[in-house]
């Protein structure tokens, strides 16, 4: 096998998560190669925003691991050559009533007595980050560690600082059939290719690749839908979540409206370099279904006017859907596979590969050169969710 065709590390996956594997891996001085279907970034990476938040983790060990990731970003800030978009602005999550507002409080306290950033922001505190909110939200919360990016962008900027490292690039290469015999066997629609270790950072495609090796992997596609606004006057110059956001994400209660409930629709407005907006989310349990639906379009955009009523003469110019990546405890898998030495999973990262791809990218080339870790590991291991998740 040529030197093209083999690798000590084989990446299957070009989106964010991989593309930061890559260069973490690359860096180390290890060979590598990443393999994609399409094209890098051509995923839930080019469909999504660009949110790298701890406020809406969980407090504890899920809010301690984006932490990580915000550290590792802001050091990669200053390592890789094309820029990326990125802002350190902090973000803010809003409240719809006194009923969130006196739980919001609690998160606060929760999150501060976690080591975390976080503040109480009050009615005069909202109006003051933007006069478009409506006159009747009681406050909210902000994370002033949070930023956005461009994740297209971070993509590509990651994937050129790794080929000055040796990272071997193979696009349009669908992995049809993975086998092990003293290497990885690894067959595309462009050739065979052969590696001592495999990572599958495939995303919401990861269970595919897990059954070739004949490994079950609980993931399942969530549809999330995100509207673009024209440019115009900014209507935040931070990312701005509601509380509700949580709610939705983690299955919790609360008190909408019976279509905004049905879509799984919350509040997300992120303004962009460009001046443009971007408005979510949605989360929707559809399968591979990626069409646009027009009724969750209008649900996403009458929940925006929910808090931004004078935004109802704003132009919006398109919309567009990504799958995420779920698990049924709401983290990623990254993990070694017992069963089949050499195999390691980074996926399942739902809305959060955006947030988590940097650390993720560091814990596999940890648990490669078997090192300590940036992170425990235990609660991102494989086998927790061995039960497996009906697709």
């Amino acid at each position: 096998m040529s030197a093209e065709k083999h690798a000590e590390v084989a990446i299957i996956g070009g989106g964010i998560v991989g593309c930061a594997i890559a260069y973490y891996v690359a860096k180390a001085g290890m060979d590598c190669a990443i393999i994609e279907k399409n094209d890098i970034a051509s995923g839930t990476s080019s469909r999504c925003d660009g949110n790298i938040t701890i406020v809406d983790k969980d407090p504890g060990f899920d809010s301690k691991m984006s932490l990580v990731s915000q550290e590792l970003t802001v050091d990669l800030n200053n390592d890789l050559e094309l820029p990326f978009e990125y802002r350190a602005h902090g973000s803010i999550l809003v409240c719809d009533n006194e009923e969130e507002m006196e739980a919001a409080t609690e998160w606060v306290k929760v999150q501060n007595d976690s080591g975390l950033k976080f503040n109480v922001l009050d009615q005069v505190d909202i109006r003051n980050e933007s006069p478009y909110f409506a006159d009747d939200i009681p406050g909210g919360l902000e994370c002033e560690t949070d930023s956005l990016i461009n994740p297209y962008l971070f993509c590509y900027s990651l994937i050129e600082k790794a080929k000055q490292y040796g990272l071997k690039v193979i696009t349009n290469s669908e992995v049809t059939n993975i086998s092990k015999e003293e290497d990885f066997i690894i067959e595309t629609n462009k050739g065979t290719f052969t590696a001592k270790k495999v990572v599958n950072a495939a995303g919401v495609w990861a269970p595919f690749i897990g059954e070739m090796l004949d490994i079950d992997i609980p993931i399942r596609p969530r549809k999330g839908h995100i509207l673009v606004g024209a440019r115009q006057e900014p209507v935040m110059m931070r990312n701005v979540m509601e509380f509700g956001y949580l709610m939705n994400k983690f299955g919790r209660d609360r008190k909408v409206d019976a279509r905004t409930a049905e879509h799984g629709v919350a509040l997300v407005l992120e303004p962009t370099e460009s001046q443009n907006f971007l408005l979510g989310s949605s989360r929707q349990f559809v399968g591979y279904d990626g069409r646009v639906d027009i009724n969750v379009v209008q649900t996403v955009a009458n929940r925006a006017l929910r808090f931004f009523p004078k935004m109802k003469d704003f132009n919006l110019i398109r919309s567009y859907t990504g799958l995420r990546p779920w698990t049924e405890d709401h983290l990623p898998i990254i993990s070694s596979v017992e069963e089949v030495p050499g195999f390691f999973i980074a996926a399942g990262h739902e809305g959060d590969g955006i947030s988590l791809a940097t650390v993720t990218g560091k814990l596999i080339e940890q648990l490669i050169k078997e090192e300590e870790t940036v992170i425990p590991v235990e609660p991102l291991r494989y086998d927790r969710l061995a039960e497996g998740v009906t697709l």
